[in-house]
């Protein structure tokens, strides 16, 4: 093998090209730990976020003895109760009109069956469009469906006035059969939430609501009310029905018996209630509706060591002082690992 002579002058320069690339080295493996190795450090951060998705929502509805919503009420107002022990209030937040309020994400589920008469549909896009403009200052996004015999979107979720119009023209054409599958389009309602509206509003968690607009008898389901339920609860979602007088048995706007709907519980283990439209008009109906959407409030806790890990359903019970009445979306809650 041939030997290469180096002159020392050769021997220095790659003496100091030798360091050169070990301290490049250095500077590499120094970059390298701060990029990779910091998350592996990061592991106690890790663990804060984690917990910080235990903390547990509700949102409650409070009215008084005449049944109207009550606004202006504070956190040291309510108490919540977890398995029967008193927990700390760690979020609370009531919906108001202005920036800082939180935001609202809506469902409009219209029931388009043969059922359901054009006379009504007509009242309904007055109705519908005053509902909207009524809640524009609240940051509220829309979207809207229908349902009959089968489910289907005709507008996404929008914010914009124009879009909606132009949607709830498109109403008197969607006439589909006569079935009136109300539990699939709730479903239906729930998913489209999960998955297509705005997870935040300026940095705010909205409200999600369906808003199921029929006669109240559903007929040719697939899906059961308590699977509609359970969903619910789980996407934080609250159930209102708006009961149309064509087959709700309405005498002299009387209150009739409890539909389907009702007696199923949906509404009442969602945070929701009926409200009855009336021959008159469809306009009273709705202005109760936003007033009870928009005077809602959101709170929340972190439970329990052990009840983040053990997989049961624990019961939660919020309670508020005074006479007034309050309504919880949810019975309690269950963390799945």
């Amino acid at each position: 093998m041939m030997k290469l002579k180096v002159s020392k002058i050769e021997q220095r320069f790659m003496h100091f090209f030798m360091l050169k690339c070990f301290n490049f080295r250095l500077i590499f493996l120094f970059f390298f730990l701060c990029c990779f190795a910091l998350p592996v450090f990061a592991q106690s951060s890790d663990e804060v976020i984690r917990i910080e998705t235990n903390l547990i929502p509700f949102e409650v509805t409070v009215t008084d003895k005449d049944g109207k919503p009550v606004r202006g009420l504070e956190a040291k107002d309510f108490k919540v109760f977890e398995d029967g022990v008193q927990r700390q209030i760690d979020f609370f937040e009531p919906i108001k009109k202005s920036v800082e309020g939180r935001p609202l994400s809506i469902v409009f589920a219209l029931d388009v069956s043969g059922s359901v008469s054009p006379a009504e549909l007509i009242k309904l896009r007055s109705a519908l469009q005053n509902f909207v403009d009524r809640l524009a200052d609240y940051d509220s996004y829309f979207a809207v469906m229908t349902f009959g015999m089968e489910v289907k979107t005709i507008q996404s979720f929008t914010n914009r006035p124009a879009k909606l119009e132009k949607t709830f023209d498109k109403l008197l054409r969607e006439q589909d059969g006569l079935s009136t599958h109300a539990y699939d389009a709730v479903d239906y309602a729930i998913r489209l939430l999960k998955k297509k509206s705005p997870p935040s509003v300026k940095q705010k968690i909205p409200k999600r609501a369906v808003i199921l607009i029929t006669d109240g008898f559903p007929v040719g389901d697939i899906v059961t009310p308590k699977t509609v339920i359970e969903r619910a609860n789980e996407a934080e979602t609250t159930v209102y029905s708006v009961l149309l007088p064509s087959f709700s048995r309405l005498q002299n706007d009387k209150k009739p018996l409890p539909t389907p709907l009702e007696a199923s519980g949906l509404l009442e283990k969602t945070g929701g209630r009926a409200f009855y439209a009336t021959q008159k008009s469809f306009e009273p109906l709705f202005k109760s509706l936003a007033e009870e959407i928009t005077a809602s409030y959101v709170l929340a806790f972190y439970p329990n060591q052990e009840n983040r890990k053990d997989e049961k359903f624990h019961q939660v019970r919020i309670k508020i002082s005074n006479n007034f009445q309050i309504k919880q979306n949810r019975a309690g809650y269950e963390i799945k690992q």
